[in-house]
């Protein structure tokens, strides 16, 4: 459950990183409330997710994730210039946040 958490934590930190590009400094009402309701979301998940997977790899996993969708948004709505390299280095992004979810948990130290 702490994984699907964290993904729709990441979709949510695409949301608010695309609402914040939007919102032109906070100068434009409906990008800037949709990015703090984003983002509020998106802290809570990733706080949520932590008690269950160790820090280091559910922010690497959060911020590479959000990464990868709010450029692959741009991309998809024209906002960026899509090229070979970008979507190799895009399907790195997403092997590796992959390859971390793949790896075994370690057990934290109990306190």
């Amino acid at each position: 459950m702490a994984w699907t958490i964290l993904l729709i934590s990441a979709v949510f930190e695409a949301i608010w990183a695309t609402a914040l590009g939007a919102s032109e400094g906070f100068s434009r009402l409906v990008p800037t409330i949709i990015f703090l309701i984003a983002i509020v979301i998106s802290m809570l998940g990733l706080a949520r997710a932590m008690r269950e997977i160790p820090l280091g790899t559910a922010y690497a996993v959060w911020t590479g994730t959000g990464a990868a969708l709010t450029v692959s948004y741009a991309l998809v709505t024209g906002t960026e210039q899509a090229s070979l390299l970008k979507i190799i280095f895009l399907t790195g992004i997403i092997a590796a946040v992959t390859g971390l979810k793949l790896l075994p948990v370690d057990e934290p130290d109990p306190v």
